[in-house]
């Protein structure tokens, strides 16, 4: 089958690699560091961009994280948000909700040995992997309540590290 019927049919997602249309980026693309480099890389973003969002609610901090159009699909949430504005909207409404004495916080772990960071050529990467939730009610003990899984595509935009996509599943009490 040629390559023009493949990418009519949206298969062309499904060549190996060395099918690929064109090994160099076109003109506006990013190139991307090395493999290790760009996992150490997307692991550093992704802690940082967890951080804000459960803890630290520094939402100056976290807007040049996210592509405008970035979109979030949670299992239990549905459509989080469709727009980095959206996104931001939810942040500050859960950051305002923790300022209660006796409100529930969160934490996010990375569960370290799930991670997986694949390059997306002239773009960015993409991120799979695991987490761990914490809780705790006011200033009372944290508690491990909850794992689940994540992807997220991250952009590579005039030297900046932006996410794009979200997608939160998989989401399951502990034992």
């Amino acid at each position: 089958m040629r390559i023009a019927t493949l990418l009519a049919l949206g298969l062309a997602g499904c060549l190996p690699a060395r099918a690929a249309l064109s090994a160099e980026p076109a003109a506006g693309q990013v190139t991307l560091p090395a493999p290790e480099e760009l996992k150490r890389i997307i692991r550093e973003r992704d802690l940082a961009l967890f951080a804000i969002t459960f803890e630290t609610c520094d939402i100056e901090a976290l807007k040049p994280m996210l592509a405008d159009d970035m979109e979030f699909y949670h299992d239990k949430g549905g459509v989080v948000a469709r727009s980095a504005a959206d996104f931001i909207a939810v942040i500050e409404r859960n950051c305002a909700a923790w300022k209660a004495p006796d409100a529930w916080r969160s934490r996010r772990e990375l569960i370290e040995s799930s991670l997986q960071v694949d390059p997306i050529p002239g773009y960015g990467a993409m991120e799979i992997g695991e987490h761990r939730f914490h809780e705790r009610k006011g200033d009372g003990p944290e508690k491990a309540v909850g794992i689940a899984g994540f992807s997220q595509v991250w952009k590579l935009e005039d030297g900046q590290w932006k996410v794009s996509r979200v997608l939160s599943y998989g989401h399951r009490p502990l034992p």
